[in-house]
C-alpha cells in the first residue's frame, strides 16, 4: 500500500483558504490524492474521482502501480545510469518514494525540479523543501505542461543543462487535448537536454475501454485524452527506448514486485524510458 505522505516531512494542514486554491473545481493531483486514500482533496475531487471509479473500477489499482513504476525508473536512473539530476513535470501530491526520495536514497547528491500547476501541491513543497538535510536541492517551480519554454527557464536556475538530466512526466500527457500539441511540448522540452539524459513517460491508454467510456472521459469535470498504445509509443520517436520497450507499467522491469501482478487491463497505462541522443 502506498502511504499518503512524506514519510518524516512536517506538512502543513492545508484548508480552503490556502492562496489561490478553488475547492469547488477539482484537480488531478487532489482527485489522485483521493484514489490514494489521503486527506487533501475536496468534494469536488472526490465527485470527480467516483465519477472515474464508475468507468474504470481498478483507477487505484493503475494510480499505485504508476508509483511503483516510477520507483523503479528512477531507481534505474540514479543506480545503473548515473542520473543525478531530475525534472519532475506533474509532480502532485507528495507521497512515499518521490523522485527525490528515490534518488538521494542511491545518490544523495541528486538535484530535483517539481513542476506542477496546483497551489495545493505548492503548499506542500514549501513544507518539503528541506525534508533530507544534506541531500542535493529541491526545488519547486508552479507551472503548467503547457508552458515548456518557463519550465526550462526556472529550471535551469538549479539543473546544469550540459549534464545529462532524468525528465519525469508520469502520468501528465492525457490532460493534454490533441489540439494542445502533446507531442510538441515532449519534442521541446527534450530538445532543451544533452545527449544522455532520460525521458521517463507513462499515459493512460484507450485499449480496454469502450469507444462510449473514451469519449466520457474526454467531457468529464477533469478531461482526460486517452490514447492507444501506438499513439503512446509515437512520445518515444526518435529516442532509444530501453528494455522492455514500451509496456504496461504494471509488467516494466516488475519482476521483484509482490504477485500476483495486476494484468495490463487493470492499469490501462503505458510506460518507458528512453535515453535521449
Amino acid at each position: 500500500m502506498v502511504p499518503n505522505s512524506t514519510e518524516g516531512a512536517t506538512v502543513p494542514e492545508v484548508t480552503e483558504d490556502a492562496s489561490g486554491l478553488n475547492p469547488s473545481v477539482p484537480h488531478p493531483a487532489r482527485r489522485y490524492n483521493y484514489w490514494l486514500g489521503g486527506k487533501d482533496n475536496f468534494a469536488a475531487d472526490r465527485e470527480s474521482g467516483d465519477a472515474v471509479v464508475a468507468l474504470f473500477p481498478s483507477i487505484r489499482t493503475a494510480v499505485i502501480e504508476n508509483r511503483y513504476f516510477l520507483r523503479r525508473a528512477v531507481s534505474l536512473l540514479a543506480g545503473e545510469l548515473g542520473i543525478t539530476q531530475f525534472l519532475d513535470i506533474g509532480t502532485g501530491l507528495p507521497t512515499a518514494d518521490n523522485t527525490h526520495e528515490v534518488a538521494q536514497r542511491i545518490a544523495p547528491e541528486s538535484s530535483v525540479v517539481y513542476v506542477d500547476n496546483d497551489p495545493l501541491v505548492m503548499v506542500h513543497a514549501r513544507a518539503l523543501l528541506n525534508a533530507a538535510p544534506g541531500a542535493g536541492p529541491t526545488s519547486y517551480i508552479e507551472a503548467d505542461v503547457r508552458s515548456p519554454e518557463y519550465i526550462l527557464q526556472e529550471a535551469a536556475k538549479l539543473l546544469d543543462f550540459s549534464r545529462p538530466i532524468g525528465l519525469m512526466m508520469i502520468a501528465v500527457l492525457h490532460f493534454i487535448a490533441d489540439e494542445e500539441d502533446p507531442y510538441g511540448i515532449v519534442r521541446r522540452l527534450i530538445s532543451a537536454l544533452p545527449s544522455g539524459s532520460y525521458l521517463v513517460l507513462s499515459h493512460s491508454t484507450s485499449d480496454f475501454l469502450a469507444p462510449a467510456a473514451v469519449q466520457t472521459f474526454r467531457t468529464g469535470a477533469i478531461p482526460v485524452y486517452l490514447r492507444t498504445h501506438h499513439d503512446v509509443v509515437r512520445f518515444f520517436d526518435g529516442l532509444d527506448v530501453l528494455e522492455p520497450g514500451v509496456v504496461s507499467i504494471s509488467d516494466w522491469r516488475a519482476e521483484h514486485e509482490s504477485d500476483p501482478r495486476p494484468d495490463a487491463s487493470e492499469t490501462a497505462t503505458d510506460c518507458a524510458v528512453a535515453r535521449i541522443r
